[in-house]
């Protein structure tokens, strides 16, 4: 039988040279919203993936882990920016909660969570999650079927102890979101849809 049997992901080059420029601390979330931003419009322009980008952070604003969408460079539909961002970041604590020991870890994207990034913000363990663009006009902006979020998705992660902010620097998040929508570039919705 000729199965798959592991699994390697690696960020893209380019990537590296940019984590190496970043300052490790980045005390408010519109810093590490501007991050974000800047990382999901290079990712699509690129041709690594969508325009999504996340980091993990602490509560200080001590960085723990970029991630950016890596759908198309992989092949892999699960690889999106915040499950990549999550990932590191229990490779990194050595835990699958990243709320052990009291730890209030915080996770920026720079637009809503899909439907099984949501499931995966649930399971993390971080204390709080941070949005730039949210609700339909991601959609709209990108093409991208988000999948079915429940209505109460804010008040469902509140009831487990998450903390939500959205409309962080709005405007700019939709940007990236917008220019990525006008391009050419790939919409990898399954079915074709």
């Amino acid at each position: 039988m000729d199965l798959v049997t592991t699994l390697h992901v690696e960020l893209p080059g380019w990537l590296f040279a940019r984590l190496e420029e970043l300052p490790p601390l980045l005390p408010t979330v519109e810093e590490q919203m501007d991050v974000a931003d800047e990382l999901a419009d290079i990712t699509w322009r690129s041709g690594d993936g969508g325009p999504f980008a996340a980091l993990v952070v602490e509560e200080d604003g001590t960085l723990v882990s970029v991630g950016v969408n890596l759908v198309p460079r992989t092949g892999l539909s699960a690889l999106h920016a915040e499950v990549t961002a999550l990932s590191l970041a229990q490779q990194r604590t050595g835990s699958w909660d990243l709320g052990a020991g009291g730890a209030r870890r915080r996770l920026v994207v720079n637009a809503r969570p899909c439907v099984q990034c949501f499931g995966a913000v649930l399971w993390s363990g971080v204390r709080s999650l941070v949005i730039g663009a949210d609700g339909p006009e991601v959609e709209e902006a990108t093409g991208f079927d988000e999948g079915p979020m429940v209505a109460d998705w804010v008040e469902q992660l509140s009831a487990r102890g998450i903390d939500v902010a959205t409309g962080v620097r709005h405007a700019q998040s939709l940007q990236v979101l917008r220019d990525f929508g006008a391009s050419a570039s790939l919409v990898y919705n399954a079915r074709g849809e």
